[in-house]
C-alpha cells in the first residue's frame, strides 16, 4: 500500500480487506494474517469484528474457518483499491511537478 493510503486507512486491516477480494485462494486466518503482515491474534480479532459488521462471511469446516468478503466487503475493497489509485496518480503527479521545477541556482 502507498504511504499516502497510510494516511487513511490503517494499513493492516485494509491489507486483510484487500488480500480477502482475491478470489483465487481459500483464506484462512492464518495465510490471512502472513499475506497483511499482521500477528495471528490481531486478524483473528479484525475478522470477528467484521464479521460482526458483515463485512467477512466465515464458513466452518471442521477445524477450519474460510474466509470471504461479503457483497458489502467487495464494495469497502473496491472502495479502498479506488481511493488507493487515485492516491497514487496524485503521487505521481506531484513527484512529476517537482521534477519540472527547475533547481535554485547557487550563487
Amino acid at each position: 500500500m502507498e504511504r499516502f493510503a497510510n494516511i487513511l486507512f490503517k494499513e493492516k486491516q485494509a491489507g486483510i480487506i484487500l488480500a480477502l477480494a482475491d478470489k483465487s485462494q481459500k483464506w484462512y486466518i492464518t495465510n490471512l494474517a502472513k499475506s497483511a503482515n499482521a500477528t495471528y491474534v490481531h486478524t483473528s480479532r479484525f475478522v470477528a469484528r467484521c464479521e460482526e459488521l458483515g463485512i467477512i462471511d466465515a464458513e466452518i469446516h471442521g477445524k477450519l474457518k474460510t474466509l470471504r468478503l461479503t457483497d458489502k466487503g467487495q464494495e469497502i475493497a473496491s472502495s479502498i483499491m479506488s481511493i488507493n489509485g487515485k492516491l497514487s496518480k496524485l503521487n505521481g503527479e506531484e513527484h512529476k511537478a517537482q521534477k519540472q521545477q527547475p533547481e535554485p541556482q547557487q550563487k
